[in-house]
């Protein structure tokens, strides 16, 4: 099975390093037009030139803050004026970790809009051209938290699972156009992110991080953690023709963590 996506855009959040940069070199590799977004600018420029160096299409970045919404919609509006995409992929920096009693009511309104409003505007604004063009694959990058909670998390438990339902309901309303839209529940991967929640939760356990790592690790059935790009695979066949009957679905991508059905 060989993946093809020549002649697709895609637009990928937060790809300026760990899985979301992993993602935008796949879907590159396969032949798409990525425009990469994230904040900081010089690492945008940097990871759309290697881009381009790899794999020689014409790719683009996009500056915007995930954590300033009403700067983020303005620009993503203005982006979809004279942009269209193929491929979204909703993927966003997570909250601050902390247990839900030290949360404030504020902090989940924040929540909200880091981790919900953006993947909403985003995909609004995207879904204009694909109903055009009566094809799209909308790909949202959430956890195995919603399935089941991790008590440091209480923020991004919260908030992913509203946006799991949203999305659900999203995938039956256009199903009919072609439009596909689908969750990959991310478990334990070998990213900055991961490195940094397990830091928080080594010095709230007194341990040392390596010796919290080596547990985390050996957690996950398969004894060691993901790596970016075997995540990425799987945006790529998603994002292909040959999951064009797959949507509405939250697939696990964990090494076998999760314990639910």
């Amino acid at each position: 099975m060989l993946i093809q996506l020549q002649n697709k855009s895609a637009l990928v959040g937060g790809s300026t390093q760990g899985i979301g940069k992993a993602i935008a070199m796949q879907l590159a590799e396969c032949g798409a037009t990525v425009t990469v977004m994230a904040r900081n600018e010089d690492k945008l420029k940097s990871v759309r030139d290697e881009l381009s160096t790899a794999y020689g299409q014409k790719h683009k970045y996009l500056v915007a803050d995930f954590s300033d919404f009403e700067g983020f919609r303005e620009i993503i509006a203005a982006y979809f004026k004279t942009n269209t995409v193929d491929i979204l992929v909703n993927n966003t920096n997570g909250p601050a970790a902390g247990a839900i009693l030290e949360k404030k009511v504020a902090d989940y309104q924040e929540a909200f809009n880091l981790l919900f409003k953006t993947v909403c505007c985003t995909t609004l604004e995207a879904l204009k051209g694909m109903q055009e063009k009566s094809f799209g694959r909308i790909i949202n990058v959430s956890s195995i938290s919603v399935k089941e909670p991790l008590m440091h998390l209480a923020l991004s438990n919260t908030i992913r699972t509203s946006l799991l339902s949203w999305s659900k309901t999203l995938a039956t309303e256009v199903a009919h156009n072609n439009i596909t839209v689908n969750t990959i529940l991310t478990g334990y991967f070998d990213t900055e992110r991961l490195n940094s929640l397990m830091h928080f939760q080594a010095e709230n356990s007194k341990m040392e991080f390596a010796d919290f790592r080596k547990i985390t690790t050996e957690k996950v059935p398969m004894k060691r953690l993901g790596k970016p790009e075997e995540y990425a695979f799987l945006v790529a066949f998603l994002a292909s023709d040959f999951a064009a009957y797959i949507t509405g679905t939250n697939i696990p991508i964990d090494g076998g963590l999760l314990k639910s059905v």
